[in-house]
């Protein structure tokens, strides 16, 4: 289950985001734009109303399939250029609105299951297009959609300040790069680079609606011409597009021009969200706010010296029952922290992942039972197969060390022992994230040295094979940006052996084990895929011995497409037709992201 801590803290963010939007007194440090707000919320309305104009033309029994498909195209028009106003302001319905077509599980953790169906675009995209149109689903689509953005524009009451617009561009600007030019919500059409041309017009005319705000015209100037540049080149066949140049030369520029608006702007930020308040670059590891992962927003003091404790922690095996097994046991540094093995031993049935980039998710273990790092190390240390004790055991351990009573004196003044060891070995598994790989150097200009088949592999992978709509760039794990408040779980149909000619689903239930939610049977979280070229065997039972082997899984359709009948798989697709150029890319660009030291 999440942990009461996970849960607190999320709280904490909602009053500080309520609080930061205008609940309340305002604070005289933070400068209002009570006019902007105005002009923001007549383009919101207007792009809203034409949403759902088109969506009430949408008619089975008045209209043609053309007819149709024509509203909805310009609906869908719409309600991306309303998304980067909409996913900031009402980030839930944002999310429902734009979710895959696929059912969503609702509160599992607080033992409130609830099972609903897709709304949104996707639902009506993918219902739309097929041969037989199922008129029930669509029809109720429609309808709940049309409905959902009437709601959410009658109680439009926008009260924006200056750091709210700087969150937003930061924001839909990052979004582009990591979801929009991927296809993440465009599964028929795929048109992806036209929606995020859309919605570049809308971060410009939020910069001219504020145009009195700048001292600087020339940065106004720059940063318009700038989207405008990016806009060009997004005018481009969607499996042909160049995604590794159009990061490195526009979402970067972009991201380092907008650090130069809020200096002009002379802006203050009450906090940090997920994105750093001064990223210029999106792969690099001062991209994300790594305390914005953590249950202790403000447990940095003496953080270096914290992290050098768990370290030491993390390789002893004096915290196990029988003193043989150490969390670097499985988790070997020279093995980006895995094992070599498909299992550890013949008792456990799950591979060991990589803890490189862990701290980059909201939910943790394969099956997500856990809402923090510090949180995880309670079930290793419970587990029959692993350290076999109890935390009181592990505290009395710890304590009878002369060296680590000392440091849990120093460092955290004999206060909360129990968590703090915890805290500890979490602390350095956060600061496991180096972002030196060979593909970050180079996309971030320090290196020019990727092969063209390996610029080619990221540009599939964040394309045609739609690697990147589950593996967002740039951690590549299941963790969503541009918010990363979720961490994905899919069901991709992972069989039990190679045969696949007699492809049997792994017997393994995954998350259903915990709540025993038959819609969650076989879901596992999403990975990241940095230093996997290192962390063979794949899959949760470690049923593929090389990269080459993972990929003719997917490019078939995953378990779907080995004859595995399911119900539930969540891929966004049946087989990639993928050519072998293609796979050997994808190949290169994944040895890519090996971290130069771990």
């Amino acid at each position: 289950m999440k942990d009461i801590l996970r849960r607190a803290k999320a709280y904490l963010r909602v009053c500080l985001l309520l609080l930061s939007i205008g609940c309340g007194k305002e604070e005289k440090k933070y400068v209002s734009v009570d006019n902007f707000s105005a002009e923001i919320s007549a383009l919101y309305n207007d792009y809203l109303a034409k949403a759902i104009s088109n969506l009430d033309k949408i008619d089975l029994e008045k209209t043609t399939s053309s007819d149709r498909k024509k509203y909805y195209g310009n609906a869908r028009k719409y309600f991306k250029l309303v998304e980067p106003i909409l996913s900031y302001s009402d980030k839930n319905n944002y999310k429902s609105l734009n979710a895959p077509n696929i059912i969503q599980v609702k509160g599992e953790d607080t033992q409130d299951t609830r099972i609903l169906n897709p709304i949104g675009f996707q639902v009506i995209e993918e219902n739309l297009y097929e041969e037989q149109i199922d008129t029930v689903t669509l029809t109720r689509a429609v309808n709940v959609t049309r409905d959902r953005l009437k709601l959410i524009k009658e109680n439009n009451n926008l009260k924006l300040k200056d750091y709210h617009i700087i969150w937003m561009l930061r924001d839909q600007i990052v979004r582009i790069a990591t979801a929009g030019i991927t296809g993440f919500d465009s599964p028929v059409l795929s048109q992806s680079l036209l929606e995020s041309i859309y919605t570049y017009n809308t971060i410009i005319d939020i910069i001219k609606m504020n145009e009195g705000r700048f001292q600087s015209k020339g940065i106004m100037k720059d940063f318009i011409g700038a989207i405008q540049n990016a806009q060009k080149d997004l005018d481009y066949d969607f499996d042909t597009f160049d995604r590794f140049g159009f990061i490195k030369n526009h979402t970067d520029k972009q991201l380092k021009l907008l650090v130069e608006i809020q200096k002009d702007w002379k802006v203050t930020f009450p906090f940090e969200m997920a994105l750093s308040n001064t990223m210029t670059t999106l792969f690099s590891k001062d991209a994300l706010n790594i305390d914005y992962f953590s249950d202790q927003l403000s447990d940095t003091t003496k953080l270096a010296e914290k992290v050098a404790f768990g370290k030491t922690l993390f390789n002893d095996k004096s915290l196990s029952k029988d003193y043989n097994m150490a969390c670097a046991t499985c988790h070997i540094k020279d093995l980006a922290f895995t094992d070599g093995r498909k299992t550890f031993d013949a008792n456990q049935t799950r591979n060991t992942p990589t803890v490189t980039y862990a701290a980059y998710q909201q939910s943790f273990f394969m099956d997500a039972r856990s809402g923090s790092l510090e949180g995880q190390v309670v079930g290793v240390v419970k587990n029959h197969n692993e350290f076999n004790m109890s935390m009181d055991s592990v505290v009395n351990r710890v304590l009878k060390n002369d060296s680590y009573k000392k440091q849990i004196s120093e460092l955290y003044n004999d206060e909360k022992v129990n968590y703090n060891i915890r805290h500890a070995i979490a602390s350095y598994i956060r600061s496991l994230n180096t972002f030196n790989s060979k593909f970050d150097k180079n996309i971030r200009g320090e290196e020019n040295t990727l092969t063209e088949e390996e610029k080619l592999g990221f540009n599939v992978f964040m394309g045609k094979a739609m690697c990147a709509t589950c593996h967002f760039a740039p951690v590549f794990n299941g963790t969503v940006p541009p918010n990363y408040v979720d961490t994905e779980l899919e069901f991709i149909g992972v069989p039990a052996s190679k045969d696949t000619v007699n492809a049997k689903l792994s017997a393994d239930l995954g998350r259903y084990e915990l709540f025993k939610t038959p819609e969650r049977k076989h879901f596992f979280k999403t990975p990241t895929v940095r230093n996997s070229a290192v962390t063979a065997p794949y899959m949760h039972n470690g049923v593929y011995s090389n990269l080459k082997e993972v990929m003719d899984f997917y490019n078939k359709g995953g378990g779907a497409g080995l004859g595995i009948e399911n119900d539930y798989q969540t891929l966004p697709f049946d087989n990639l037709n993928l050519s072998e150029k293609e796979i050997n890319a994808l190949i290169a660009f994944t040895k890519t992201l090996t971290d130069a030291e771990y």
